[in-house]
């Protein structure tokens, strides 16, 4: 169980956004940057009309994108990236970063006020060494034990948006863990008593059956969740969206949204078009 500190009133929208969604939406070669996202655009017209809201950054594309040009191999074991200290290294430097950095960037182009941080700082997020199901050892990858949101909330109270890297502080504080940022985005979500949660992926529902798309599933219970998470169905980065979903209701979220990415993305999602976790 993770535990979560200084418990708040139901507070901000904190949005997941990455991997297939984020692709080359905010994270081009060019020089002179992205066009305009209109997920971040609808997220700066929230916060000019009062609404917190937290941003929560992936980056698995990117770093399978730099581990190939350093000619570093990636191992997965269950789906997980088994993380050596170089890849660690690659994936601190590409999340906290490059990528961290450019969504400040874009977010600052829309008139925003934001500000780039990770899991690690204020021991915002703190993990212990995570195995895979058959104790195969994953290196430097983390089970969150314990989400601090004071720094999140400090920013949030200036109307800075904060922009969130998924990496967790070892409990000694001698290194970082890679963390899953599905679940390191419901960790702060819980911690903040979320009023939503969004996860934003690239199918508009969960499908019960991922041939048929009339399958779609408008709403689970946490319970219902996890335990269509466990199943084959639920399938690829699915399980860790889902199970992210309910974790972060169970543990202080209002809701958790799965929706893809539309013109208003947030808003629709909180008009009913996702799976809902409540």
């Amino acid at each position: 169980m993770v535990r979560h500190n200084h418990a708040t009133p139901r507070g901000p929208i904190v949005v997941k956004y990455g991997g297939a969604a984020l692709g080359a939406r905010v994270i081009p070669s060019v020089v002179e940057g992205p066009p305009p996202d209109q997920l971040l655009a609808e997220i700066a017209a929230l916060q000019a009309r009062g609404t917190e809201v937290v941003l929560v950054h992936g980056g698995g594309p990117e770093i399978d994108r730099a581990l190939q040009e350093r000619g570093v191999v990636t191992e997965r074991v269950e789906g997980q990236r088994v993380t050596d200290a170089t890849t660690l290294e690659i994936a601190e430097a590409v999340l906290c970063g490059t990528l961290n950095k450019r969504l400040v960037r874009a977010c600052t182009a829309l008139g925003m006020k934001a500000a780039g941080i990770s899991g690690e700082d204020a021991r915002t997020l703190v993990a212990r060494r995570a195995t895979a199901s058959d104790g195969s050892d994953l290196g430097f990858v983390g089970k969150i034990v314990s989400c601090d949101p004071t720094l999140v909330r400090a920013l949030l109270e200036r109307k800075i948006l904060p922009v969130i890297a998924p990496l967790a502080v070892a409990e000694d504080s001698t290194h970082a863990y890679n963390v899953n940022a599905d679940l390191a985005a419901a960790s702060i979500a819980a911690a903040l008593r979320a009023s939503a949660f969004i996860v934003v992926t690239n199918v508009p529902r969960v499908l019960r059956n991922l041939d048929d798309p009339d399958s779609a599933v408008d709403h689970f219970s946490p319970d219902e969740a996890l335990a269509f998470a466990a199943t084959d169905a639920c399938r690829s980065s699915m399980k860790p969206k889902l199970v992210a979903a309910a974790t972060a209701v169970r543990n202080g979220a209002a809701a958790s949204y799965v929706c893809s990415p539309k013109e208003q993305t947030i808003a629709s999602a909180l008009a009913g078009d996702a799976t809902i976790v409540t």
